[in-house]
């Protein structure tokens, strides 16, 4: 990756390559299309055909870290892609919910509100990188402020009381490290509850 982000960096905000390097379907050229890529320019048409492509975690959180959270269609593509089928587009989902809530320090507690009752529906979903996202997204929401730590928290009881393996996995994870932050008086102060 530092080897990748050193050429994007010499080439510079470039859209139109970063369409053309994403076509290449080579996984390297795709990492750098997403860092050269102008967020600006990102249409939902483009999101949608590249979450289509996603077939490794590495390129679906890079993505979603360096270009589709800084877009205005963020927040709807979590509510779309939570509900996708195919584990790719759905760790998108969870990995975007993620960036948003460690990056988009304006946002209001409300979104994150409805991606708590989301992250509870989904995270009975055994596929390992989804499983896995599911319980950043959790951690992440927690750690903004006191008030969604405690939901989070809430959140983690309820998916626990799902029984499946996965649920159990997530909650468990999360529990322990958001109440350890909790304890060490580690919560941020990120968001407002309107």
């Amino acid at each position: 990756m530092p080897q990748l982000r050193s050429i994007a960096k010499s080439v510079g905000k470039n859209h139109a390559l970063a369409q053309d390097l994403w076509a290449t379907q080579i996984r390297e050229a795709r990492h750098i299309a997403v860092m050269i890529a102008e967020k600006d320019k990102v249409t939902e048409r483009l999101m949608e055909r590249w979450v289509k492509d996603f077939d490794s975690w590495d390129i679906v959180d890079n993505c979603c870290s360096t270009l589709f959270c800084r877009t205005p269609f963020a927040y709807n593509k979590v509510l779309e892609w939570s509900n996708r089928k195919r584990e790719f587009e759905k760790r998108a989902a969870f990995s975007l919910m993620a960036f948003l809530a460690v990056h988009d320090k304006k946002q209001s507690d409300k979104a994150f509100d409805e991606f708590l009752e989301i992250i509870i529906r989904e995270s009975d979903d055994q596929r390992n990188f989804v499983k896995k996202a599911v319980n950043w997204a959790l951690r992440q929401i927690g750690k903004r402020n006191i008030r969604l730590c405690n939901k989070a928290i809430a959140a983690c009881k309820t998916i626990h009381a799902k029984g499946d393996a996965a649920s159990r996995w997530i909650a468990n994870d999360a529990l322990r490290e958001l109440e350890k932050y909790k304890q060490e008086g580690r919560i941020k102060s990120v968001g407002s509850i309107s």
